[in-house]
Parts: structure tokens; sequence; C-alpha cells
């Protein structure tokens, strides 16, 4: 069986909001534990869905390693130097979400949650439609 892409938003949706616990999101960056519960919680939803074991080790490892370690940070910071050289902080200045301190907290904080959703789903549809 194959998965739609909505189908797979909808599983990514239910596995990162509706089934992780306060426990999960307030200590997935700080510990291997939460980030490997919620991710194992998180991935049990593709496995109806998976064309092979590798595909969902794939959704399963990446999504453990882009929430323990926050990588869409990295990305949006990367991001920054698309634009004109000069006036790109250094990643120390944004080490919390990947914007710059003068980007509003509100703001970046969303920003980052929207680029890791994406970064997510790509992972898992990549996974998906090549493994």
């Amino acid at each position: 069986m194959t998965i739609l892409s909505c189908d797979q938003i909808f599983i990514h949706g239910i596995g990162d909001y509706i089934t992780q616990s306060d426990w999960m999101a307030q200590n997935k960056t700080k510990a291997h534990l939460p980030a490997f519960c919620h991710a194992l919680v998180y991935s049990l939803g593709f496995l109806m869905f998976t064309p092979s074991p590798l595909a969902w080790l794939v959704i399963f490892g990446m999504h453990f390693l882009i929430d323990r370690y926050r990588l869409a940070r990295y990305i949006v910071w990367a991001k920054n130097f698309l634009g004109p050289r000069g006036g790109n902080p250094s990643f120390s200045d944004c080490a919390a979400t990947g914007y710059p301190p003068s980007t509003p907290a509100w703001l970046s904080v969303w920003l980052m949650i929207i680029a890791d959703n994406i970064l997510h789903v790509a992972i898992n549809g990549a996974a998906l439609k090549f493994l």
C-alpha cells in the first residue's frame, strides 16, 4: 500500500503534536531518552504505510536526530547566507532558533517550527517514495 501526501502529512501531525507528551516536548532537545520515545511513538503511525523496513528506519532515525539536536535551526541560520554578504550573525548569536536576536521571539520560534515540520515531511516523503 502506498501512502498519499495528505495521509503522510496527517500521520506527521498526529505523531508530532497529538501523541507527543509534555515530557517529550520539554526534554527531547536535552536528553536522548525523551527524543527516542518521541521518535518511536511518532514513527509508529508510519508502520502500516511504510513500503520497507529501511524507509521506516529512516523516518524514525531522522526524526530522532532532527528533534534531539534541533537541526532545523541550522538550516534556518544557513539560509541567511543566500542574501547579501555582511550582517549575517554568527551561529552562536542565533543558536536558539537560527534567527538573529533582532527577530521578534514569537516570530523566530514559529518560523523554526515551520521549518522543522517541512524538514520532517520532506524526509518522510522521500523515504516513503524511494526506499
